[in-house]
């Protein structure tokens, strides 16, 4: 449900913005505060969606409620009413920081699709503070072997470019921490990181997940929203398991990278987009490609650099490194000491067969730590691993 306060001092116009939205969106919670002052308090006690705000208003006008506002919640975006003299002063709005202006008396088409617009803006802009601190804490690349120093030497010189960069590699083995390294060493840093698993994505929404889809294009397209790909813009999608997508949604992919535009679902519409590409997949794609299920001229795009992250069984070496990193991380998560693990565990977890790559062994350290001793032991791994 979104929550859109009504800053107004006309309760005539606060009446008609109530009357409009409410039979737009019965499920829209609306708030209404009578001047500047009384809006300012809200917005510092509750959390809203979007802010309609008058120009002209007595105590405090809606230039100083955009600057408090925009220091006490900064994400939340704001819209400013103006009146036919207040157009120079919403221009200035928007350079302040307003998401955009509306003029009285409010066009009923121009204020609601400026409402729907904001609201996904904002939808966007906390999945994207959701997705940087959840990169920022569990994405690390952890091992000393020459496989993943070579990546890492790879990363460093590829980073800092706009090349599009293919991950190869089998299921569990890390791709998705390549591609979050790539990202937090280039220049879009700054920007949003976009992870779409393909592969998770019935093949009917894959179009409407990365592109967007406008309201009415398909049965439960109740309002317009952005994809993936607007999502991403100044930043990068990575797009995991994409030997999974539909050759619909390749061609799409495919004019996107040509033309740096993308259409919602029901829209001919452009919306220019830029994004840097990263993609990753398990599967042999020259197979694919012969078999008629993936698209050449895509994946020559993609493929400007590849990278191969190895099985774990090819890097043994890494074992001790990446059970100590998963103990501590599993300690921190559940608020314990990390336990130690005896060197006699450690070389026989060294000797196993990792099907499932680093996935695997997290899960069995994991297992170990709530089943095992005190400190791990050789009996402990003999035990409970292979369960």
């Amino acid at each position: 449900m979104a929550k859109i306060l009504i800053i107004e001092d006309e309760a005539a116009i606060r009446r008609v913005l109530v009357k409009i939205l409410s039979e737009e969106n019965s499920a829209y919670e609306l708030t209404q505060a009578q001047d500047g002052l009384e809006g300012i308090e809200k917005i510092r006690d509750q959390d809203f969606d979007l802010v309609l705000c008058d120009i002209k208003m007595p105590k405090m006008d809606g230039v100083e409620v955009l600057q408090a506002a925009k220091k006490i919640k900064p994400e939340t975006p704001m819209v400013m009413i103006s009146g036919h003299g207040d157009l120079d002063t919403a221009v200035q709005t928007m350079r302040l920081g307003a998401f955009d202006y509306i003029s009285k008396p409010p066009d009923l088409n121009r204020l609601l699709n400026t409402v729907r617009i904001a609201l996904n803006s904002k939808e966007l802009v906390v999945e994207n503070k959701r997705l940087k601190k959840k990169v920022s804490k569990n994405y690390q690349m952890i091992g000393k072997s020459d496989a993943i120093i070579e990546i890492k030497d790879m990363i460093e010189k590829v980073a800092p470019t706009e090349a599009r960069v293919f991950i190869t590699g089998p299921n569990g083995t890390g791709k998705e921490l390549v591609a979050h390294w790539i990202h937090q060493k280039s220049s879009r840093s700054k920007g949003p990181m976009i992870e779409v698993n393909c592969a998770a994505i019935p093949g009917e929404l894959i179009e409407s997940e990365l592109f967007g889809h406008v309201k009415g294009a398909f049965t439960s397209a109740n309002k317009d929203r952005a994809g993936k790909f607007e999502a991403a813009n100044t930043g990068t999608i990575f797009l995991d398991e994409i030997g999974d997508m539909s050759l619909s949604a390749q061609a799409k992919v495919l004019r996107a990278l040509q033309e740096n535009k993308v259409q919602r679902v029901g829209s001919d519409r452009d919306i220019k987009v830029d994004v840097r590409i990263i993609a990753a997949t398990n599967k042999d794609l020259k197979k694919e490609i012969s078999e008629g299920n993936f698209r050449e001229d895509l994946y020559h795009r993609l493929a400007v650099i590849l990278i191969d992250v190895p099985a774990l069984n090819n890097r043994r070496e890494d074992i001790p490194l990446l059970v100590n990193h998963f103990a501590e991380q599993i300690a921190s998560e559940q608020g314990t000491a990390p336990k130690k693990f005896s060197p006699k565990a450690i070389v026989l977890l060294q000797e196993y067969d990792w099907t499932g790559n680093i996935r695997e062994l997290r899960n069995v350290v994991e297992r170990l730590i709530i089943l095992g001793s005190t400190q791990v032991t050789e009996k402990d791994v003999t035990l409970f691993a292979s369960k």
